[in-house]
């Protein structure tokens, strides 16, 4: 069973990837972690996440063990890994990472649940169920404004928009796998609804018929 899940930042899919791994049983890749260690790994090195090149080989080095640093969940790294994401030498390595995860789950597990953003599109195009996750860019920017509010963090939510729109844009108008949802995904706009209801609509989609498992 492969489930994949793909969106913009902050539209919720994280969240609802880990509920439905852990109601399904199913092992978990948040396949953003990879794109976020090549960036970092670049970024702490001094090199530009915009070298094609240098993109390349980060991500040809990138190890298990590289998806462990702590910093992968700043803002610094979602915009590194936005950056090597559009590099085709990056999603190209990376690529068999990702399917290699999907057709050999770890730890036994009866199968996968993929975030991303090509997850339905490109890395697993005949996933048994495909969700796309989205959101207005103003309703993600303020939950990301609240989010590192929360944490601890300085931020300007007028600079939280702008560098989410700016994202938004890298993502969709990328030349390698842009951000879309797959032709037979079920897209659920997240704008207005809590994380209970967005489970409950992908739990009621998947058990349609558009995923085997119960």
């Amino acid at each position: 069973m492969i489930i994949a899940i793909d969106g913009p930042a902050a539209a919720g899919k994280g969240t609802l990837a880990r509920r439905l791994a852990e109601h399904f049983g199913l092992a978990l890749l948040d396949t953003g972690l990879l794109y976020r260690a090549v960036g970092m790994n670049m970024v702490r090195g001094g090199a530009d996440p915009n070298d094609p090149v240098l993109a390349e080989a980060a991500a040809k080095a990138l190890t298990p063990k590289d998806l462990e640093a702590e910093d992968l969940r700043t803002d610094a790294a979602a915009a590194a890994a936005s950056r090597v994401s559009a590099v085709p030498g990056v999603r190209a390595q990376l690529l068999e990472f990702q399917r290699n995860f999907a057709a050999d789950p770890p730890g036994g597990a009866k199968g996968t649940v993929l975030d991303g953003r090509d997850i339905g599109t490109v890395v697993c195009p005949d996933a048994d169920a495909k969700l796309f996750i989205t959101a207005t860019v103003e309703v993600r920017a303020e939950r990301r404004f609240k989010e590192l509010r929360e944490r601890g963090l300085d931020a300007i939510h007028g600079r939280v928009l702008a560098d989410m729109e700016e994202r938004d844009a890298r993502d969709r108008d990328r030349a390698v796998s842009p951000l879309e949802p797959a032709e037979d995904a079920y897209q659920l706009d997240t704008s207005d609804l809590d994380a209970d209801q967005v489970f409950a609509a992908a739990l009621g989609f998947i058990r349609s018929g558009n995923g085997q498992v119960s």
